[in-house]
């Protein structure tokens, strides 16, 4: 059994920052591969970043790339996700999610993904 708790969510202007993090126990961190998602209001949740487990390869979304870094703490059972220049459109609820089985490629599918956090509120004013 694995439990990913995030957080880090806030209120955050336009144009601004804010890092989450999601804590992971229960198991080998590091043979993870680690995603995060996030849901907003009215719509299906959607792919943001995905990370190998070792952290060497990383994939984002078109709509955050350049924007948002995901990175791992493996000596933390930590991931991260570095969220820059943040806009409206970014406001939703962000999970991260542990894929247990992981092999190269699709990182982007929610099917993939075992284990899911409760998620933690992110919310850009304009």
């Amino acid at each position: 059994q694995v439990q990913l708790v995030e957080s880090g969510g806030g209120l955050v202007q336009a144009g601004g920052s804010l890092r989450l993090s999601c804590a992971a126990s229960g198991r080998t961190f590091r043979r993870d591969a680690m995603g995060w998602f996030r849901q907003a209001p009215g719509k299906e949740r959607e792919f943001v970043a995905a990370t190998s487990p070792s952290g060497d390869m990383t994939y984002y979304a078109d709509s955050v790339k350049g924007r948002f870094t995901i990175s791992r703490d493996n000596t933390k059972n930590t991931v991260y996700l570095q969220m820059n220049s943040q806009k409206p459109e970014d406001t939703a609820v962000y999970y991260c999610a542990a894929d247990i089985n992981y092999f190269a490629g699709n990182l982007y599918q929610q099917r993939r993904y075992d284990y899911w956090g409760q998620g933690t509120q992110v919310t850009v004013s304009s």
